[in-house]
């Protein structure tokens, strides 16, 4: 075998080497999110609606609470809570001055409407902090509200999604 043979050799046995696999990049299947909330003082933001959750009717009316300061929800009567959408209490943010005092004001709807005429009563929008409405701003310039309510599901309610708009005013003294 002459020189040549054997440089045709060892080219084959170098290409006979295994080598290192290289993997293509891959992105998330879905991104990222990274979110942070900046108050401006004298300002009450809202973070989240109100949301009674998912509820089964039955022929005797009942009732869906939402604790404003956890967020549970519990019934009364024949209505059936869905435990894979169990609702959330509203929250919202204000900021001002440290030691400054601010008076939480909620105009409820009178009902939530499903847009095909069927309503559903609004009983009561309450606050967290045991309903008391004055909140101090302590040192980090922010404060908080939880908002909940109790909403009277009729015997036998048409299905659908029922919402409604509430008003919530902050009285910086």
């Amino acid at each position: 075998m002459g020189f040549r043979g054997i440089l045709i050799a060892a080219a084959v046995a170098v290409s006979a080497l295994p080598t290192a696999a290289v993997a293509a990049p891959v992105a998330a299947p879905t991104p990222a999110q990274g979110k942070a909330l900046v108050l401006i003082p004298l300002t009450l933001t809202k973070i989240q609606d109100l949301d009674f959750g998912t509820v089964v009717t039955s022929p005797v009316s009942g009732i869906v609470t939402i604790n404003p300061a956890t967020g549970a929800r519990s019934f009364a009567g024949g209505v059936t809570g869905v435990p894979s959408d169990a609702g959330h209490r509203a929250q919202f943010a204000g900021a001002g001055t440290p030691s400054q005092q601010v008076i939480v004001f909620i105009t409820p709807p009178a009902t939530l409407d499903n847009g095909a005429g069927d309503s559903l009563p609004v009983l009561a929008l309450t606050l967290d902090n045991g309903g008391n409405p004055i909140r101090t701003i302590d040192a980090t310039r922010a404060f908080f509200v939880g908002v909940g309510g109790i909403l009277q599901v009729n015997a036998d309610q048409p299905e659908g999604t029922y919402s409604g708009n509430f008003t919530v005013t902050a009285n910086y003294l």
